[in-house]
């Protein structure tokens, strides 16, 4: 694994003390003087926690349209390479506990998801994490299970790679089922339950994998 750079975290904590600004700014600045008595405190810090995401995501997509994900190997010491920890970043510290939280409803979670960068067709939900949005996309009508993972890089060793996940229409991933880095899924096709679906995999319309690692089953 590469070393996160003082460069890449001194953006990003600049970027984060912008959205702690703006978020507890905000809060106490709308709801900070309004009677709400005993609850004063509470509800001015709940609805700080509120703003700071939600400036968070916005502060996180103006980062990403001037420094955008790119797929491929990451050569090190690259802006591309940058890029991507400085993303990592952003999931260790603020989003990684929003999106693997079961807190959050189902619907809620989709935009979410989308507002991180997902695409997401309609009818479609995850019950599982995603854990870069910005290289995921999903026709509609898709499901995707409890506690299933998705992730579009691969961390080997000194090796760091991005490759989207492309998932057709009317597609089920069945509950915990791992989908590696590259891994394309075809219109109607089905993930078993439990199974890990390897880099680069292709899944053909209308088929049925499963198992560790996954294979067609029919």
């Amino acid at each position: 694994m590469r070393r996160i750079t003082a460069r890449q975290i001194t953006l990003f904590f600049s970027m984060l003390g912008v959205i702690l600004m703006l978020g507890i700014g905000t809060a106490y600045g709308i709801f900070g003087s309004l009677p709400l008595g005993d609850f004063r405190g509470v509800t001015v810090v709940v609805l700080a926690v509120v703003f700071i995401y939600l400036y968070a995501l916005v502060v996180y997509r103006l980062f990403l349209r001037f420094m955008p994900l790119v797929e491929g190997e990451l050569a090190e010491g690259s802006r591309e390479e940058f890029a991507a920890q400085v993303n990592i970043l952003f999931y260790l510290i603020l989003f990684n506990s929003l999106i693997r939280t079961h807190f959050l409803p189902v619907p809620l979670m989709r935009l979410v998801y989308q507002a991180l960068g997902a695409r997401m067709g309609e009818n479609t939900y995850s019950a599982g994490t995603i854990l870069d949005p910005p290289l995921t996309e999903f026709g509609a009508n898709c499901i995707i299970g409890h506690d299933a993972v998705l992730f579009s890089h691969a961390i080997e060793g000194r090796r760091f790679a991005l490759s989207r996940i492309r998932v057709g229409d009317g597609v089920t991933i069945g509950a915990t089922a791992v989908i590696m880095s590259g891994v394309s899924i075809g219109d109607g096709a089905i993930v078993s339950a439990g199974s890990v679906v390897l880099k680069d995999t292709r899944i053909g319309p209308n088929e049925v994998w499963g198992g560790v690692p996954a294979k067609r089953l029919k």
